[in-house]
C-alpha cells in the first residue's frame, strides 16, 4: 500500500496546482488510487514520495488538457480552507487574527507567481523535495530547479514585502517560507 505519510504534502501541492480545496482533495485521492494499482511495478528501492508526486502533476496535467476542450462549469460553493475553521483557544484572539492574516498573504502572494515558480516553491519548501526529486518531476536539469526556486523566492519576498503585515512574525515568516539570509 501507498504510504500515507505523503498525503499532507500532496494535498499542498494540489492546492498549490488547483487553487480549490475539493479538486485538490479528489487529486491526492485519484493519486492514491492510482499508486494502489501500480505499487506492484514499483520497483523495490525505488522514491516512493517522488513517484507519488509524480503522479500527482501527471493527473493534473491530464485534467487540464481535458478542460481545454470541455465546457466551463461554474462553481457556487467554494469551500475556503479547512484549517481556517479550527480555533485554537490556546491563544489569544488577536494572535490568531494576525496569524490568519499573515498566512493569507503569503497564499495570495504564492498565487501570484507564475506557475513554474510556484510549483517548484510548493515542492522544496511544504513538500521538502530534494532539488533531484523536484528536478525529475519536472523533467529538468537541477540548475534550473535552482534557478527557478532561487527567482520565485525572490519574487515572493518582494510581493510580501509590499505587504504591510502586522506584528512582528513578518520576518519570522519569510524566512519560514524562503529560508533564513535569503
Amino acid at each position: 500500500m501507498a504510504p500515507l505519510e505523503h498525503a499532507d504534502g500532496l494535498f499542498t501541492y494540489a492546492m498549490a496546482l488547483t487553487r480549490n480545496y475539493f479538486e485538490a482533495e479528489d487529486l491526492v485521492q485519484e493519486t492514491y488510487v492510482r499508486a494502489i494499482e501500480a505499487m506492484g511495478r514499483l520497483r523495490e528501492h525505488s522514491n516512493v514520495k517522488a513517484w507519488l508526486y509524480t503522479i500527482l502533476r501527471n493527473i493534473r496535467l491530464n485534467q487540464v488538457r481535458q478542460r481545454a476542450t470541455s465546457p466551463k462549469l461554474v462553481e457556487l460553493d467554494a469551500y475556503e480552507n479547512a484549517a481556517d475553521l479550527v480555533i485554537d483557544s490556546a491563544r489569544d484572539p488577536h494572535a490568531l487574527y494576525v496569524n490568519k492574516l499573515e498566512k493569507q498573504q503569503v497564499r495570495v502572494a504564492l498565487h501570484q507567481l507564475s506557475q513554474e515558480y510556484r510549483e517548484v516553491i510548493v515542492l522544496r519548501e511544504y513538500a521538502d523535495l530534494s532539488y533531484q526529486e523536484i528536478a525529475f518531476l519536472l523533467n529538468c536539469p537541477v540548475g534550473t530547479v535552482m534557478s527557478r526556486l532561487a527567482r520565485a523566492r525572490s519574487k515572493l519576498g518582494t510581493l510580501l514585502s509590499a505587504t504591510q503585515t502586522p506584528g512582528a512574525r513578518r520576518t519570522e515568516m519569510l524566512e519560514e517560507i524562503i529560508g533564513p539570509g535569503s
